[in-house]
């Protein structure tokens, strides 16, 4: 039996494979509660981990810290409208001044559970 690659004629390229992060599409989180809903939709940085792009002036940013542990709801690609509810750590905040991401953070995420 041919596989996907053989069949669509598509031969994946990049250096790291793509697992956690193509099941999900978007993500949903309280950083304080009571506070506001943010979300966010996932970035397709790495197999390492997942990340969601911040503007820097985002009130999101002044509320989660590198280190945190937060309950997020993410948004599966299949079946869609499917959620999971997962702990999640907060592993770096990088800010970019240049670039395709100038005036952003991006935020990375690491599923616990």
């Amino acid at each position: 039996m041919a596989d996907e690659s053989e069949k669509t004629g598509k031969v994946e390229r990049r250096s790291e494979l793509r697992t956690v992060v193509e099941e999900y599409h978007g993500v949903e989180f309280h950083a304080k509660v009571p506070g506001p809903i943010y979300q966010f939709k996932i970035w397709n940085i790495s197999a390492r981990g997942l990340c969601i792009l911040v503007k820097e002036d985002s009130t999101v940013l002044d509320q989660i810290n590198v280190g945190d542990v937060l309950n997020m709801k993410y948004y599966l690609n299949r079946p869609a409208g499917s959620i999971k509810t997962l702990n999640t750590k907060i592993i770096h905040i990088t800010k970019y001044d240049t670039g395709r991401f100038k005036g952003h953070c991006l935020v990375g995420l690491s599923i616990l559970s």
